[in-house]
């Protein structure tokens, strides 16, 4: 059973959603539903998102990664300092799943939007806007496994099939745990320090609507809970990002408080 800190960051700058300033509550919120030994909150600076970066990056050295890290957002661009130390810290052994109905994998010359929430997994591969990449070795196109993405834009599209990034659209478990354990093993074996970024937007709007940009056809809460726990009953789940609630109904707070509560145990282990 692993010991599970917290660091919330309540950043909404880095989205492009009308109602980003949501997030702050969101960040707030979704950090007191994990059930942690400790907790980290880091001030935000709402006119300088390379100035909040590195003061993610410093609580994250105070978090340290003796169990579970948990980041609670905030906007995705929140992921950033939490993937780079784990790609510093577990080095070619990580393998990152982001649970997301979007693949975040925009340049700033190819963004629709211009906003940051829209590049930060490519940003953590190397390319991103000056002062908002990843740290240290930047992660490798194979160290990436897709879950649940279904509205990519052209150019990360070209990115996906030029790089031979993994995907898993359904909600199959069997083919996420075998693309995580074919991720390990390009990187030169089986076992996996696995990082889970979940934006709620891979849910489906119908039953959980309270984000910046709700996209059709997601996965059912049950089914992110079951994915989630069989990667993390077959690897070593070190960290888990939890970004995008925009909180906008006592509903939908219920069933994020329970889903939470339930994806926290699953990866560490309670």
């Amino acid at each position: 059973m692993s010991e599970v800190t917290v660091v919330e960051v309540p950043q909404w700058r880095g989205s492009g959603a009308r109602t980003a300033e949501r997030l702050r509550e969101g960040a707030r919120l979704v950090s007191e539903m994990v059930d942690a030994d400790r907790r980290i909150r880091v001030e935000v600076d709402d006119d300088d998102l390379v100035v909040t970066a590195s003061r993610v990056r410093e609580a994250v050295s105070e978090a340290g990664w003796d169990g579970l890290l948990v980041t609670a957002g905030g906007d995705c661009g929140v992921e950033l300092e939490p993937v780079s130390a784990a790609r510093r810290r577990f080095g070619d052994g990580l393998v990152v799943v982001w649970f997301d109905a979007h693949g975040d994998l925009n340049t700033p010359d190819s963004s629709p939007s211009g906003a940051f929430h829209g590049m930060v997994l490519r940003a953590l591969t190397g390319e991103g806007p000056e002062g908002l990449v990843a740290a240290g070795e930047p992660v490798g196109a194979g160290q990436i496994v897709l879950a649940g993405v279904r509205d990519l834009d052209p150019a990360e599209v070209a990115f996906v099939e030029a790089q031979g990034v993994r995907r898993v659209r359904a909600a199959d478990a069997e083919a996420l745990v075998e693309a995580v354990g074919a991720a390990a093993a390009a990187e030169g074996g089986e076992w996996a320090a696995v990082y889970v970024h979940v934006d709620f937007d891979v849910l489906d709007p119908q039953l959980f609507g309270s984000v910046g940009s709700p996209t059709p056809d997601g996965y059912q809460p049950d089914e992110l809970l079951a994915l989630v726990g069989a990667v993390a009953g077959r690897f070593e789940v070190v960290g888990l990002g939890l970004m995008e609630y925009e909180p906008a109904g006592a509903e939908d707070q219920a069933l994020l408080a329970s889903l939470v509560k339930e994806l926290v145990a699953v990866c560490a282990g309670r």
